[in-house]
């Protein structure tokens, strides 16, 4: 499909190979969908505090748990292991 500016009209071209055309009947007034960059300059403020909040939640999570294993002995972590549902 294109736009013939000089008439205001659609034309396209059919699988056939003759081309149709229509009037343009789109209103400017239309509100398009929106794009990956338009989302971004207006949400930019809000994904970078998420992200920052959830890296905060991951660096904290680990920090807890290397202090927890760094807090226990080789019994306890050779029974952690064992006592491992990981499978």
């Amino acid at each position: 499909m294109r736009f013939d500016r000089a008439n205001d009209r659609i034309v396209a071209v059919l699988d056939d190979g003759t081309t149709d055309s229509a009037p343009n009947m789109i209103s400017p007034l239309l509100q398009m969908p929106e794009t990956l960059g338009s989302v971004l300059r207006s949400d930019w403020r809000a994904l970078v505090m998420g992200t920052a909040m959830m890296l905060a939640l991951g660096l904290l999570a680990a920090a807890i748990s290397i202090g927890l294993m760094g807090n226990m002995d080789e019994e306890q972590l050779a029974q952690l292991a064992y006592t491992s549902s990981i499978y």
